[in-house]
């Protein structure tokens, strides 16, 4: 079964940093791209990250361009979201998702492999 399990959340003040955790286990995601998406209070989710396994190539959201880092080790299975200069629009639930995309690495919907979520909340 696979599992994909986000960790890091919590509450910062704006212009602090956090690193969120995706664990994934249960298949080998070699060729696989994996992704940060977000969603807000009454807002539709969104592509925050992504990171090929193996290329190291990465793409960013244009609201988080030169603020978030996203990195694998893969000898842990784990990808990381480092989150620097939070701002109170940076709140949101932040999901881990994986997937083999074949238009573009932001569509949700081209993801197959979901977390549960994990809450990141900025305050002003």
């Amino acid at each position: 079964q696979v599992q994909l399990v986000e960790s890091g959340g919590g509450l910062v003040q704006a212009g602090g940093s956090l690193r969120l955790s995706c664990a994934a286990s249960g298949r080998t995601f070699s060729t696989y791209v994996m992704a940060w998406f977000r969603q807000g209070p009454v807002k539709e989710r969104e592509f925050v990250a992504a990171i090929t396994w193996t290329g190291g190539s990465t793409s960013y959201g244009d609201s988080v361009k030169g603020r978030f880092t996203i990195s694998r080790n893969n000898a842990k299975n784990t990808v990381y979201l480092q989150m620097n200069s939070l701002k109170p629009e940076d709140t949101a639930v932040y999901y881990c998702a994986g997937g083999r995309p074949s238009r573009w690495w932001g569509a949700s919907d081209e993801y197959n492999y979901w977390g549960q979520g994990t809450q990141v909340t900025v305050s002003s």
